[in-house]
């Protein structure tokens, strides 16, 4: 399949729109770049519920902190192209900085997502969920698309699109994907690259203390016993742990009720930092 790029705003409405006037549904998966199998079976499960496939490669700016990886977050657009082109990717949206935010990011109107970014990551990283959920607004609105898909992994940024996209009515289809795992349990991140050969094995305990969490939930253990544990563990192992918590699936502290709930780890190995979770 041969994958066409768009680099201008007019490019990427000339294919959607010729797409749409064909009676075609229009898939939508946005990323930062760097990608990998995780990413690509993203738009593996958006070919199955849509006609043509548009990915967007762009390192969003508003979304890193002062002190976090803009300037040196892995750029790949040769390696990426190729990899959605192998993955039955349609169109690549490579937007420009100028392009996304044409008054200049510091200039831009900002979303805010009450509530639900305003713990954990949120709490650890103030002001990303706002880069997020305004960059994710201007590319549905470039894109137009009627399904787009988000990865489980990051599971706070996908309880915030979700809230966008009801709170403003976007006529937008989402779906959630299941985490790519390596073998060990880690799961799939371009974050992981930054990892050491020493730390590799040792990022895998993440995995294994959210399957501890688990357990302990369902076996009645109580939760400030699991979360004081988990700490302990991720310490133990040379962690530097932001969180570890079992939360209900709004990302509220549990009541004694019983119910869905998922556990969520924010730690950092080295210089990497990374984040999982798991739902049960």
């Amino acid at each position: 399949m041969t994958l066409a790029i768009a680099t201008a705003l007019d490019e990427l409405r000339a294919h959607v729109g010729a797409w749409k006037r064909a009676g075609l549904r229009v898939g939508f998966v946005p990323t930062l770049g760097n990608l990998h199998a995780g990413h690509y079976s993203l738009v593996e499960l958006a070919r199955k519920h849509v006609d043509r496939v548009v990915a967007s490669v762009f390192v969003n700016p508003t979304q890193f902190g002062a002190n976090e990886d803009f300037s040196r977050y892995p750029r790949t657009p040769d390696a990426d192209a190729a990899g959605l082109s192998a993955a039955g990717c349609h169109l690549l949206w490579m937007p420009e900085v100028a392009t996304m935010y044409p008054f200049g990011a510091d200039n831009a109107v900002r979303i805010r997502v009450p509530g639900v970014t305003d713990v954990l990551e949120g709490a650890h990283r103030p002001g990303h969920f706002d880069g997020v959920a305004t960059v994710v607004a201007r590319l549905f609105l470039q894109v137009q698309p009627d399904v787009a898909v988000f990865g489980r992994k990051d599971y706070q940024q996908l309880a915030a699109i979700r809230y966008l996209v009801k709170d403003l009515a976007f006529p937008v289809e989402l779906l959630a994907a299941d985490t790519l795992r390596e073998p060990d349990g880690l799961a799939m991140s371009s974050r992981n690259q930054y990892l050491s050969a020493e730390e590799r094995p040792v990022a895998a305990t993440i995995h294994r203390t959210l399957q501890r969490m688990r357990e302990a939930t369902l076996g009645g253990t109580p939760r400030s016993q699991i979360e004081d544990q988990a700490r302990a563990a991720l310490a133990a192992a040379g962690f530097e742990v932001d969180y570890a918590v079992v939360r209900t699936p709004e990302l509220l502290e549990p009541q004694d009720i019983p119910g869905p709930r998922v556990a969520l780890v924010a730690a950092r190995l080295g210089r990497t930092r990374l984040i999982d979770n798991l739902e049960f």
